[in-house]
């Protein structure tokens, strides 16, 4: 089920795609791919919305830096010095994050309006990124596909082609609470990895992974979160189909 959200400032309207499966509700935005609510029932099968999201367009278009919910692209996180090397010849990408490029730059995937159509028990969502938005090369292709399984569990699934050489990296900026409500500070996590990727003081990878043992980085006991984690975890098993215990 699909319905008017609101509309840009030139008119264009925003349609918002809704979809239930197994006592979960999902709502996802034409606009910058975003995932507004999860609604699932708790184990005394109570609804709750888990992600972060805010309940009119005009939210969004005020607040885009959180990037909540969205559809990042065409490079998540940041390029350092907003260039990058491909075959010899460098790029220069807008920087938007000091000197780097966050998340595709001023104008990313987040901040595009995508085209809708009906799939299953989903939605797919399709744009075509031109050489050059943003300073990337190579036209793109792009699809991201909402669905939910038997289960109720959502999956995205990206999909991108291009026709010449390119860096593309892209992923969901949702921020889960799963308590529904609350601080998620008190959160417990657990990761199968034993290693991680430093950063320097910019938030960029700062030389190859190092092994969490002794440090704050060491999740793979459950334990509370905290704050101040921008990082990437080297799972030890990749992306696998089901949790890895």
């Amino acid at each position: 089920m699909n319905e008017l959200f609101g509309t840009l400032s030139d008119g264009t309207p925003v349609h918002r795609w809704t979809l239930e499966r197994a006592g979960v509700r999902v709502r996802v935005l034409s606009y910058g791919g975003i995932v507004q609510s999860v609604e699932v029932p708790d184990r005394e099968g109570r609804a709750g919305d888990v992600v972060l999201g805010f309940p009119d367009l005009d939210g969004y278009l005020a607040h885009p830096e959180p990037y909540l919910g969205a559809l990042v692209g065409r490079y998540a996180n940041r390029i350092a010095g907003g260039r990058f090397t491909l075959d010899g010849r460098t790029y220069a990408l807008e920087p938007n994050n000091g000197p780097n490029s966050l998340h595709g730059g001023a104008r990313g995937f987040d901040k595009r309006l995508w085209d809708a159509e009906p799939v299953g028990h989903g939605v797919r969502l399709t744009r075509i990124s031109a050489h050059g938005e943003e300073g990337f090369p190579g036209r793109l292709e792009v699809s991201a596909t909402y669905t939910l399984d038997e289960s109720g569990a959502l999956r995205i699934a990206y999909e991108a082609v291009t026709d010449a050489p390119t860096v593309v990296n892209l992923t969901n900026h949702s921020y889960f609470n799963l308590a529904g409500s609350g601080d998620a500070g008190g959160h417990e996590l657990r990761l199968a990895a034993s290693r991680y990727t430093p950063v320097d003081a910019e938030l960029i990878p700062a030389g190859g992974p190092q092994e969490v043992t002794g440090t704050r980085f060491d999740f793979r006991e459950a334990r509370k979160t905290g704050s101040g984690y921008d990082h990437n975890f080297v799972l030890d098993k990749g992306v696998t189909d089901t949790p890895v215990e």
